[in-house]
């Protein structure tokens, strides 16, 4: 039999780096099998072999950790505004588990199963109809024994909460991670002040993904930080970013960014700026270093080069990728071996190609949250005077 892995918590008390993955929804969606709109994640079931070669490029990349394909996968989602499926949440949530499982058996990887924010908590749904939603998601997870749970994306601190206080029903290790910016959550809830909510709730591994840049979200998690050393609690944190440079985003984050969801392409980050966040994010003292939306398996692969010092050895994918553009000494044009350098990479400020585009944009600020009409979420496909009403009001807004 193969040696038992050492488990999260394990690892983190070591003080061993944990390279997350990347952002599935988006990676997937490029490639024709996710919906962006309702971003369902549906594929887990009727297109595994994509999901199984998604997380084994993360694998190769260097990822410890095969999240199950599962971000929206609650039956209330999964049904919102006429989404229609073949698959019942249970079948994704279940074949999600398999075939995280399937690949984290290929490599020293553990797999988590991961919970995300519900329409029915913006429904302004009971507590314990939320929680009812949670659970039976994290049934799947235990049925499928993953070897920790995540509560990732979530707006409000108190569905946070919510999701901690169901998880932590699993006696598995719990890591909770908002989608929040230095301002703190979506009710002016302080950074610090959430982080010590969730370690008080059960939560052992606090931080953010998703709707801000890989330093941006450094700075979150670093107060957040703050705060739970000022608490006298402990905890350890994560850190899995946009992949898209956000520096004109409000509280809201980059899906308030006119670009969001198709024309993000021109604010990828590079290779080389994942290096400096994972840098960045290590010296912060965060141990927990991943990504979301955006990021490919090349950054991931930059995050496992950059930290390699730390780790002892690199990944599989650099087997064809010269450190620093070192491979580019191979190239057949003198002018582009002359960049098989540090320096060069480290200095070059790239150029966008798009002259009569702006730097940065106005994000569309309409300030609705849990609680406001235009955020109940609905069964019904949504109608057509529900989005002439909503094209009237994103006019008076321009």
């Amino acid at each position: 039999m193969a040696p038992a892995k050492k488990g999260i918590l394990e690892r983190l008390e070591a003080g061993d780096v944990v390279i997350g993955d990347g952002g599935f929804v988006f990676a997937l969606e490029k490639r024709g099998y996710v919906k962006a709109g309702p971003w369902t994640p549906e594929a887990a079931a009727e297109h595994p072999e994509a999901v199984r070669q998604l997380h084994r490029e993360f694998l190769r990349a260097g990822s410890n950790v095969m999240q199950t394909f599962t971000f929206y996968a609650s039956d209330d989602k999964l049904e919102n505004r006429g989404n229609v499926l073949q698959f019942t949440g249970q079948q994704i949530n279940e074949a999600a588990c398999d075939l995280a499982r399937e690949v984290a058996g290929e490599g020293d990887a553990l797999v988590a199963g991961g919970v995300s924010q519900t329409p029915s908590y913006l429904s302004c749904k009971s507590e314990d109809e939320v929680k009812a939603v949670f659970k039976k998601q994290m049934d799947v997870f235990v049925k499928k024994n993953v070897d920790f749970l995540i509560a990732e994306y979530f707006e409000h601190v108190e569905e946070a909460e919510w999701a901690v206080h169901v998880l932590k029903m699993s006696g598995k290790p719990v890591a909770t991670s908002l989608c929040i910016g230095p301002d703190g959550d979506l009710n002016g809830v302080s950074p610090g002040d959430c982080a010590v909510r969730l370690v008080k709730a059960g939560a052992q591994i606090v931080g953010v993904n998703c709707h801000f840049d890989p330093m941006t979200c450094v700075k979150t998690v670093k107060l957040m930080k703050e705060g739970v050393e000022r608490a006298g609690l402990k905890a350890h944190y994560m850190v899995q970013p946009l992949a898209y440079h956000t520096p004109d985003c409000n509280r809201q984050g980059f899906i308030d960014l006119p670009e969001f969801p198709f024309a993000l392409e021109p604010r990828v980050v590079t290779r080389w700026d994942v290096q400096k966040y994972a840098r960045e994010a290590y010296n912060a003292g965060i141990r927990y270093i991943g990504g979301c939306c955006g990021f490919e398996p090349y950054h991931i692969r930059a995050v496992a080069e950059e930290l390699a010092p730390e780790r002892g050895f690199l990944p599989a994918a650099s087997e064809k990728h010269g450190m620093w553009g070192s491979g580019l000494d191979m190239h057949t044009k003198p002018w582009v071996r002359a960049r098989a350098r540090r320096d060069y990479w480290e200095k070059l400020k790239p150029a966008s190609g798009r002259p009569l585009c702006p730097s940065i944009s106005t994000p569309d600020s309409w300030g609705v949250t849990k609680g406001h009409a235009d955020l109940m979420q609905q069964k019904e496909a949504t109608s057509e005077e529900q989005l002439k009403q909503l094209f009237k009001k994103a006019e008076a807004n321009d």
